[in-house]
């Protein structure tokens, strides 16, 4: 291998990993922005209002033949 090789060689690993480092960088930001937004999404949504006006014998059984 000629000193050429060697050279060539060299800078193409060190292309290889800038460009992995960058897509690293990019898919931990597309990541945070990601859990940003759920945690945004979750915060909105409103809890659902309790009914206070059913009889009380609902909700104590389960019909199984139907």
């Amino acid at each position: 291998m000629d000193i050429a090789g060697i050279a060539k060689l060299s800078t193409s690993m060190a292309e290889t990993g800038n460009a992995q480092e960058v897509g690293l960088a990019m898919l931990k930001k597309s990541q945070d922005i990601a859990a940003s937004t759920a945690t945004q999404l979750l915060d909105a949504v409103q809890p659902a209002p309790s009914v206070q006006n059913l009889p009380s014998h609902l909700g104590n059984t389960i019909n199984t033949k139907a």
